[in-house]
């Protein structure tokens, strides 16, 4: 159990096992597991795909998406064979994710691979909000230590259901989710801390190809189409790489899922870059325009996305024929009602994204009636959970500007010095 290699996708070479680079080029990296055949473990949870996912052990925590087949939604859309994959609360069906979104299929794995490396450093995450979550809530657990950059503007979506730990640090960064990523970076530099990867993780982008991997048990094969809305596009990587084992397997088809994918315009830059759409898709990314801070999620805007590296995104999409989608606030609001009239649940905004793509399609006649489709709601449920569990707000321990001079929480001007859990930044 627990058996695989970390490979560059670009030269080919065998890389150390929590490698995120390879030195010789900025291919993202990929697993091979020993495993060829998914075989699910008698474990809770997302390490039933113990065998698919780049660890040598695991935390006694971590949900996993649910799939059922749509009946409401369908109907509506006239598709005959319409999955859905859920990753929220939702008792009633077994989801039970209770930070309400995606982003704990890659926590979970993440902080497992932390505990294997040993060090004693602080996890570094930036986020827009979800992804810290969902860090905050196993550290909650398991005491790691954890420091989260998030944009002011996203603290709103900063709680959990546990008790904080001590272990936790959040800064806020009064600026765009760029502009935290980039904080982050400053800080991953600095001896005692360790920035997560993004992208380049590979836990992080195999927990959440396990979207895929619970769909293909449900439905007994790789769906026809997938449908997911995108901010780095980690997920459609994500989706593409699960297919490809399956189809190792040799089980589940020999066809990749075309991969539909779907952003919030005006600022959506991989809609952008793919389609070349000079007219609909540009967004004044600095932060004195308002573009940003009027989209109907904001949560999956990245202004610098892993499109074009070996392994990201153009490369996903080619390989299986993938499309591009630009959805408006209007079409997410109207997809938002319409899902939650007819699937009785309500989800995130940036999950209405993908099912007004969805509805995009179908109406374009770009995916057929008994076409087998798969729709990522990557979040939802969260007014039950806030219903059912303890809501624990987590609250700036400090506030910087976008060039990282303090505005609150410590004294300092141009030069900081910052310590935290055992780490200095300066």
């Amino acid at each position: 159990m627990g058996e695989y290699i970390v490979r560059c996708t670009a030269c080919g070479r065998k890389q150390p096992q929590y490698a995120l680079h390879c030195p010789d080029d900025t291919a993202l990296l990929k697993t091979e597991y020993t495993e060829r055949r998914l075989t699910p473990r008698d474990l809770p949870g997302i390490w039933t795909f113990y065998d698919w996912l780049p660890v040598t052990g695991h935390i006694p925590i971590g949900e996993k998406p649910i799939t059922y087949r749509s009946t409401g939604l369908s109907g509506e859309l006239g598709l005959n064979n319409l999955f859905i994959s859920f990753s929220g609360y939702w008792p009633e069906r077994g989801a039970a994710i209770k930070t309400c979104s995606f982003k704990e299929l890659e926590s979970a794995p993440t902080m497992q691979r932390m505990i294997e490396r040993s060090g004693d450093e602080t996890l570094v995450v930036a986020s827009a909000g979800n992804t810290a979550r969902a860090f905050a809530e196993v550290a909650a657990q398991t005491s790691q230590k954890l420091l989260l950059v998030v944009p002011s503007a996203d603290m709103h979506r900063m709680w959990i259901t546990k008790e904080r730990s001590s272990e936790t640090t959040v800064i806020a960064v009064n600026g765009d989710y760029y502009e935290a990523i980039s904080f982050a970076e400053t800080i991953t530099g600095s001896p005692g801390f360790i920035g997560e990867g993004g992208a380049r993780n590979v836990a992080r982008r195999d927990g959440m190809g396990t979207v895929m991997l619970d769909a293909a048990l449900f439905m007994k094969e790789i769906p026809d189409h997938y449908f997911q809305a995108v901010g780095s596009g980690t997920g459609g990587i994500s989706t593409y790489e699960a297919a490809t084992r399956l189809i190792g397997d040799g089980r589940f088809g020999e066809r990749l899922p075309v991969l539909h994918l779907a952003q919030n315009v005006p600022c959506s830059p991989l809609y952008k870059m793919w389609c070349d759409d000079r007219n609909g898709a540009g967004c004044v990314s600095d932060n004195n325009s308002s573009d940003w801070k009027e989209m109907y999620t904001d949560i999956i805007y990245n202004r610098k996305p892993p499109y074009a590296v070996c392994g990201g995104v153009a490369d996903a999409l080619s390989a299986t024929g993938g499309i591009m989608y630009g959805v408006t606030n209007r079409e997410a609001e109207d997809a938002n009602r319409l899902f939650e009239e007819t699937e009785e649940i309500d989800i995130d905004p940036a999950a209405a994204i993908a099912v007004a793509a969805l509805m995009q399609a179908a109406s374009d006649a770009r995916i057929r009636p008994d076409d087998s489709v798969l729709l990522n709601i990557t979040g939802g449920g969260e007014r039950r959970a806030r219903e059912d569990c303890t809501i624990n707000r987590l609250d700036a321990d400090i506030v910087v500007n976008s060039t990282g001079q303090w505005e609150w929480g410590q004294e300092g001007e141009q030069e900081w010095e910052l310590e935290l859990n055992g780490g200095r930044v300066q």
